[in-house]
Formats: structure tokens, C-alpha cells, sequence
């Protein structure tokens, strides 16, 4: 008898993630921050002594949601924090692979992200404005990225990733770090937004 696929991770936790069916009770805070710390944006392609990986990238998002909904509930600044948070599971696929692939990568994704979001107390879906809102902040981080570290010219970012607000993204250098470090910035910032909507 053939034996059947194997459709779950292992986790440094211990926790096994199903791929298909993924349960909240299978997702820890610390799988996500290890995997996104190792996990390279641009496929690698960044410069810098260390890979720009998807870690930093969602703390920087986060930042940047802060700034253009600076009276946004906390829960959706950690939304912002979670965005790409599948990607523990599933790795960093540039744009042009996750068109290719289709609808069935993006289920998979989509099932993912609302097993995140139900873990820590946040809607399955997000409200569609929190989700535009995220997406602006993520795109304002990619046209960033392109011309720091990425080898893009501002005009050719610009055509992808749109024009950004200079007064956004004025102050803001990026040097891409160790995965240890980053892994526990971003465990000490969701330690932080965790907190502060237990008091809200």
C-alpha cells in the first residue's frame, strides 16, 4: 500500500503544522520568529553582510503601519507584525513565482494566515481598510528595499512598487542584521503589542 503524503512540518517547538487543515493550536510565536528570521527576502538578493530576511522586513512594515494609521488599534499593529507570517512555513516566493503558481499557493497562504491570526486573537479576515492600510505599509518597505538593497533604481521601484511618501520613509536606513538578532527583535516586539492590548 502506497503511503500517504506527508502534509505537516515539524517545528523547533515540537508542534506539527498541517499544511492543508493548519490548527491555532500548532502556531508558537517563536516557530514564526525563527523561520521569518532565516527566511531571505528578494530570493537573497540584497546586498550586506547578512541576508535581508522576511523578520526585518515585518518589523519595518509594522513601523510604517504605525505611521500612516498612527491611531489604529494596537491588534492591528500586530496584524501588521503577522503579515507575512505564513512565510515561516512556505518561504518568501518573489512576486512573479506567486502569480505563476496561482490560486492554489494563495488558498494555501490564506489558510495559513487566518490559523495566525486566530491564535493570537485576531479576526480570521482582516477589515478590508486594515488590509489596504498593511498593504500600503508592505509596499512602502518594498520600494525601500528595491533601492537600498535590492539594486533597483528609484524609477524602476516606482513603477513597481508606486511612489513613495518621502516624509514616511525620510529617516529610515537599512542594514540588514543577523537572524538571531532579528529573531528576537521581532519576539520582544510582538511580546510588546501582545501587551499593550491585554490592557487596552
Amino acid at each position: 500500500m502506497p503511503r500517504s503524503t506527508r502534509a505537516w512540518q515539524r517545528m523547533l517547538s515540537g508542534r506539527r503544522l498541517d499544511l492543508l487543515d493548519p490548527s491555532p493550536f500548532d502556531i508558537e510565536i517563536e516557530d514564526i520568529a525563527h523561520g521569518l528570521a532565516f527566511v531571505a527576502r528578494w530570493n537573497g538578493q540584497t546586498m550586506g553582510a547578512w541576508p535581508y530576511s522576511v523578520a526585518e522586513h515585518s518589523l519595518l512594515v509594522e513601523e510604517f503601519f504605525g505611521l500612516i494609521a498612527p491611531e489604529a488599534p494596537v491588534k492591528w499593529r500586530l496584524a501588521a507584525l503577522l503579515h507575512d507570517a505564513p512565510e515561516y512555513v512556505v518561504g518568501d516566493m518573489i512576486s512573479p513565482v506567486k502569480h505563476t503558481i496561482g490560486a492554489d499557493y494563495r488558498a494555501l497562504e490564506d489558510r495559513l494566515m487566518q490559523a495566525v491570526h486566530l491564535r493570537f486573537g485576531l479576526p480570521a479576515v482582516l477589515p478590508a481598510r486594515v488590509k489596504a492600510q498593511i498593504k500600503k505599509a508592505d509596499r512602502l518597505s518594498a520600494w525601500l528595499e528595491a533601492v537600498q538593497i535590492a539594486g533597483f533604481s528609484e524609477a524602476e521601484a516606482g513603477r513597481y512598487f508606486g511612489r513613495p511618501d518621502a516624509a514616511l520613509i525620510a529617516s529610515v536606513t537599512l542594514d540588514p542584521q543577523p537572524p538571531a538578532v532579528v529573531r528576537g527583535g521581532y519576539i520582544e516586539r510582538f511580546r510588546t503589542l501582545m501587551g499593550e492590548m491585554e490592557t487596552a
